[in-house]
Parts: structure tokens; sequence; C-alpha cells
């Protein structure tokens, strides 16, 4: 691939090195490829909250594409710049009947986001009893299930403690088909719900049309299967080694894991 000219990577799995931290090795090469004139986009599934302190660490002040390709986030400004299919109480309500079907004893818990990163007056994050969280951080209040379905969400989550991420994808589509985008970002029993064709993909694919660039031109880098349409899209695709099957599979190339700066060690090619 020739130089690319702009970048794109997942943060946690991939960009980060660590589960909260980003390499002086990666912090340099990024600062290089931004002086250099080329945008470097962090396409993730985490919410415009959880961007902040990634993108500072790395010096990071464009765009950032948030919850799976749902929310375009604008870092410098603290705003969001625009929101892709939000799931309204009715389908949240249909979908959470069809999935507690499918895996019994699973808990739920819905993403929603407001203008800026966090929302004063809006519980950006709810969570129903025994929600688990994979990450294990805490965060969410905690309410009724009737409460986590009866506002529009950008994203609806799925927990379960006894299955894979694997198994509850699989069980998940038998039942909702096409009705919405089923994918996840972590292997241990948490599923991430979305509106049908809303992907990291799509969400990349606005930014990319901001700086009136096409797919060609455009390397991005991912671990897990909600990367998996923005590795196909993008003109070069590259999954980390410590990546999901599926994406080693279909990446164009494999780098280093992230332990080892497994972006960094591509992009030191051009900068």
């Amino acid at each position: 691939m020739e130089k690319p000219r702009l970048i794109a990577s997942d943060v946690d799995g991939t960009l980060l090195s660590s589960v909260t931290s980003l390499s002086d090795r990666t912090v340099g090469v990024v600062g290089r490829a931004v002086g250099d004139g080329v945008p470097f986009v962090l396409v993730s599934g985490r919410p415009p909250r959880w961007i902040p302190q990634v993108a500072e660490q790395a010096g990071l002040t464009g765009y950032a594409v948030c919850a799976n390709g749902a929310v375009l986030y604008d870092i410098s400004a603290d705003r969001v710049v625009d929101v892709h299919g939000l799931l309204d109480p009715v389908l949240l309500n249909d979908v959470a009947d069809a999935v507690s079907f499918a895996i019994p004893g699973c808990r739920l818990a819905a993403e929603r986001v407001g203008t800026h990163a966090i929302d004063r007056d809006l519980k950006n994050f709810v969570i129903e009893t025994d929600y688990y969280n994979p990450w294990g951080d805490g965060e969410g209040s905690v309410v009724p299930r009737a409460e986590v379905l009866g506002h529009a969400a950008v994203k609806l989550l799925v927990s379960h403690q006894s299955m894979t991420s694997d198994e509850m994808a699989e069980a998940a589509r038998a039942v909702l088909r096409d009705s919405v985008d089923i994918t996840f970002s972590s292997g241990g029993g948490l599923i991430e719900l979305a509106a049908p064709g809303v992907t990291k993909a799509t969400g990349l694919a606005e930014v990319a049309q901001r700086f009136t660039l096409g797919a060609e031109g455009i390397i991005a880098f991912g671990d897990m299967p909600n990367d998996l349409d923005m590795l196909r899209w993008a003109g070069h695709g590259v999954a980390v080694a410590n990546a999901h099957p599926t994406l080693l599979e279909a990446a164009d190339e494999i780098t280093g894991p992230n332990s080892e700066d497994g972006v960094a060690q591509v992009l030191e090619r051009w900068f």
C-alpha cells in the first residue's frame, strides 16, 4: 500500500497496548502521521464519553466514530456531530423479547447519547439488575428493564456470564436475523445490537466523505468482529495478531499484537 491518506483504528485491543494506556511508540507515530497532514480517526465501540481519555493520550483532536458507527463525535469541540440508526422503544422491546427467548437469563443495558460526551440531563448508560460487564468498570444507572427499553438508544447490550460472545451472537442471529446489526467487541459474554446497516464501516465512510476521500486511500486496524466490516471496506485492512479468528482470516495484513505496538509497526513504514 502507498502512504495512507487517512488512518482509522479501533481502540481497545488494537491501539491501546494495555487496558487503558497507549505506548510511547504508538503515541509517537500517531503524532508524526497527524503532523504530516494525515487524519487519524478513532473508530470504536466506545461511547463518546470514553473517547477523550484516549484522544488526550494520543494528541488527537479530530473525529471519532463511536458506538460501532452509530455516533460521529468531534473531539476538540466535545460535540456529537451526527447520530445514525436510533433504536426506538418499539424496536427495543421487540428485540428484547426475542433475545430473551433465544438467550434465557440474559441481562440488558442501553447506551444513549446527547449533544456532548457527557450529557448531565441524560442517563447515558442504563443497566438492569445483574447486568454483567466483562470490563468490570462498574458504570451504569441500575433501572428496571422497562426503563432500559423505554427511550431511544444507539446500542442495546446483552450480557450472559456463562456464555461466550460467539455463542450469544449465534443464538441471537437465529431469532433476530437482519432486524438489527449484531456484533461484539469482547469475547466475555456480551453482544452489542445496533440498527440494521449501522457498522464501523458506515461510520468511517461518513468521515472519509467529509475529507473527500474514498476507501482506497484508507488503512484501518482492528481486532474484534465489530471491526470486520471496517477492515473489509477500507483500502487496506490490518488485523492485530491477537485478533478474533474472523478478522485474521479477512484482513489484508496481520501485524503484531496490541501488546507489541502492532499498529505502530505498520505505520512506521511511512511516518
